[in-house]
């Protein structure tokens, strides 16, 4: 037998089919080595099972089958096409569409950039981009002026601006009590216990001015933030909505807290006691606290104790904004240099009131004189963080370190403004 090297053939070539292969029934494809329309015929090995290896012949790429039928799934054999219609064949297109696919690295590229868009749509917060325009800030004369132009009469019916005092409780006040406000005054008092019936409207522009304007001049923002939300909670408030903390001072407490954050020389005073209120230790909610020093100032000038002051300036609104931020002052004062926590709130709370109620001219004179050792660049008495820098309040007295605070739970926590009992004889109850 004469050997292929020695008839000097080359072996992958010398391989000859011995009979023709079919796609179809009547479609016949010889087996040299250049086919129809030009397509490369050859024959490649494969490894079957047991690890031999067969030639069969292969076209493009795709095996020849040997036998003279194709079934697909069991189903019948495909009738005789040309092969220009073979081309248009689903079947052939699809495979044809495979090879274009893209590659692994293409797909992890695809895949990568589709991760990242949806880390940015997870990213997203429900608040107003910085492209938008902010709500604009409102002055406390601005407020006061659409209270003034509104109609408040149902409201108006419902206020008690005065104590009801009977019997020798009234004639006790009538001959030693404080004057009477002066009656071209009545009507400005009846407004501010009107505006503190009223709640919180939020179809109102104004309103959510308010809201708006006491956030950003606290925290320093100048974009709008959501009407619900935590970020409430961060000035001081119980919980997402400010409007459910409002029982007993109404609009009133909002308009004492825009008085306090919009007047230029108060400022610097409210962030102070604002950033104490986040003090690690001596930390409180600032706005509640706010609401209670509303509800005191409110109930003194319902007991008229603010009439001659009232009398004296002709003017009510401007008297109780400051007997407020005074008011805030001196618990304030007594909070910082006393070493005060909100374990003591209730008792604080409480002392404030009394002494608010029976020195209200020294109140308004106290914060008179911490403005004017503020602007003249001092520290202002009552404000250094040593607790013996600074007599304790006359209606205060001094307190031992006390004990546990068990007996205390109801006075340590702020579930409103009007939870404190009255205990004054003839003191009306809240609105």
């Amino acid at each position: 037998m004469i050997s292929l090297a020695s008839r000097g053939q080359d072996p992958e070539h010398s391989f000859q089919p011995p009979h023709i292969y079919a796609m179809e029934e009547d479609i016949d494809v010889t087996s040299h080595k250049e086919g129809l329309n030009g397509l490369s015929h050859e024959c490649k090995p494969i490894e079957d099972i047991n690890g031999h290896t067969n030639h069969k012949p292969v076209m493009n790429g795709l095996i020849i089958g040997h036998n003279n039928s194709d079934h697909t799934n069991g189903s019948a054999p495909l009738r005789t096409l040309p092969i220009s219609a073979l081309k248009q064949n689903g079947l052939l297109q699809t495979l044809a569409a495979a090879s274009d696919q893209p590659k692994p690295t293409d797909e992890n590229e695809e895949l990568e950039k589709a991760r990242q868009e949806w880390e940015a749509v997870e990213s997203v917060q429900p608040v107003i981009s910085e492209d938008s325009t902010p709500t604009p800030l409102i002055s406390f004369n601005e407020a006061l002026q659409y209270f003034q132009t509104t109609d408040l009469g149902d409201l108006l019916k419902n206020i008690q601006p005065t104590i009801r005092r009977t019997g020798l409780a009234a004639i006790s006040h009538f001959l030693f009590g404080p004057p009477r406000l002066h009656r071209e005054l009545l009507e400005e008092r009846d407004l501010v216990f009107a505006i503190a019936q009223c709640p919180v409207d939020n179809s109102q522009p104004i309103h959510m001015r308010v809201l708006q304007t006491i956030y950003k001049r606290l925290v320093g923002s100048k974009l709008d933030c959501p009407r619900f939300g935590v970020h409430w909670e961060t000035i001081g408030f119980q919980g997402t909505d400010p409007a459910t903390d409002l029982r007993g001072t109404g609009f009133l407490g909002l308009m004492h807290s825009l008085y306090f954050v919009m007047d230029p020389e108060m400022l610097p005073l409210a962030r102070d006691i604002y950033k104490l209120s986040q003090h690690p230790t001596q930390n409180f909610p600032f706005s509640v606290m706010s609401i209670n020093m509303t509800r005191i100032a409110l109930q003194v000038l319902r007991e008229e104790a603010l009439s001659k002051e009232c009398n004296r300036r002709q003017q009510v609104v401007g008297v109780l904004n400051e007997f407020y931020v005074a008011t805030y002052l001196h618990l304030y004062q007594l909070w910082k240099t006393q070493q005060k926590t909100i374990a003591d709130s209730g008792f604080v709370l409480k002392e404030v009131e009394l002494f608010a109620k029976k020195n209200p001219k020294q109140m308004l004179r106290r914060l008179e004189v911490f403005l004017k050792e503020r602007r003249a660049g001092g520290i202002p008495r009552g404000t250094s963080p040593d607790p013996q820098a600074q007599q304790s309040s006359p209606s205060l007295g001094e307190r031992g370190p006390r004990g546990g605070h068990g007996s205390r739970a109801k006075e340590m926590h702020f579930t409103g403004v009007c939870d404190l009992p009255p205990d004054m004889e003839g003191e009306a109850k809240l609105i």
